[in-house]
């Protein structure tokens, strides 16, 4: 897994862009804001009330679906 739940949120969008949009799904839009560079995955699905698991899951499901090549 590439994303845990121990992942910054700063981390996790510089490395993987296309978990943006996952993250603001779940009301994470915060991945801009300083507070991100300290802030894990797990505690920010915590403030949130959002599962952690579920949340890290839909993440490393973006990176996968994101490396998988254009079927042609």
């Amino acid at each position: 897994m590439a994303i845990t739940k121990e992942t910054t949120i700063s981390d996790c969008v510089e490395q993987y862009p296309e978990t943006v949009e996952v993250l603001c799904r779940y009301g994470l839009a915060c991945f801009g804001c300083a507070v991100s560079r300290l802030e894990n995955i797990q505690q920010g699905a915590a403030l949130h009330g959002i599962d952690a698991d579920t949340l890290v899951a839909e993440l490393n499901a973006a990176i996968i679906e994101n490396d998988e090549p254009a079927i042609r």
